[in-house]
């Protein structure tokens, strides 16, 4: 399967540019098209009291939602010129609906990543975690101050589930010929959880990996897989994102909040 649309949310947030920018090297890359989506909801008061001046605030409000989404639209004409072939969405309306909607003609939807150390990107963000449980499509997660992905250096953090095994099927399109993957599995099962497998079906689709079972971490999971994507001067980390829905609200697994979080390379999830 070849990527032919990637699609990268776009705020005015202090990332949102290098996130363009990677996305539009990755577009060059697989000669694919690259589509932005923008949308911010109009955040007017309750139509209670005063209805002139509910009106009235609403009227501003929607002149704001019309310049943040031509602000945005112009941040990505001006961060997409690798691409090439590009298009452009964008609506009144919440981000990450309008995203989950949009995402249906993509084969990977960029985001940026929002830990609690990445500043506030705005209204216009949507929820990465809320993206990842029901997009159905693969989504590449950005750090702050990254604009490129060479995916030449790559961790796959490994656990026999169905989100692990999509995850590492939807990210072979990415992946290309890097110089080294490595498969990971930690805890003290880390042998019974198919690493060799993993590695096994890479390297039906001609890529090399090699499998490290971490039986004995030191640190928790997440962090275990952060240090060792750090020491192998990983550049991408592959893997399967869990969690459930509650009240209205996506309730994540320790270690894939972390890595949401945390990561400081991209990370490539499926769920």
């Amino acid at each position: 399967m070849r990527i032919s649309n990637i699609m990268v949310s776009v705020d005015l947030g202090a990332a949102a540019a290098d996130r363009v920018q990677l996305a539009a090297g990755l577009a060059a890359r697989f000669g694919a098209k690259l589509t932005g989506v923008a949308a911010r909801p109009v955040l007017g008061p309750m139509p209670v009291g005063d209805m002139l001046e509910v009106e009235r605030v609403w009227t501003l409000e929607e002149r704001l939602t019309d310049e943040q989404l031509a602000e945005a639209k112009a941040l990505f004409e001006r961060e997409a010129g690798q691409a090439p072939k590009t298009g452009w969405r964008s609506a009144p309306t919440d981000p990450l609906a309008y995203l989950g909607a949009q995402a249906r003609t993509a084969d990977l939807v960029v985001v940026g990543r929002q830990g609690p150390a990445d500043g506030d990107p705005g209204p216009m963000a949507a929820s990465t975690g809320g993206l990842l449980m029901e997009v159905g499509r693969p989504v590449l997660v950005v750090p702050p101050g990254i604009e490129h992905l060479a995916a030449k250096r790559v961790v796959v953090a490994w656990k026999d589930t169905p989100e692990a095994r999509r995850a590492l099927h939807d990210a072979l399109p990415v992946l290309g010929h890097p110089e080294q993957v490595c498969v990971v599995a930690v805890g003290p099962d880390a042998q019974n959880v198919g690493a060799e497998g993993a590695a096994e079906y890479l390297s039906g689709h001609g890529l090399k990996a090699t499998t490290h079972l971490l039986r004995k971490p030191e640190i928790d999971t997440a962090d275990e897989i952060l240090h060792f994507a750090g020491r192998e001067d990983a550049d991408l980390i592959v893997m399967g994102a869990y969690g459930h829905s509650r009240l209205r609200e996506w309730v994540f697994g320790g270690v894939t909040r972390r890595i949401l979080q945390a990561a400081p390379v991209c990370c490539l999830m499926s769920h």
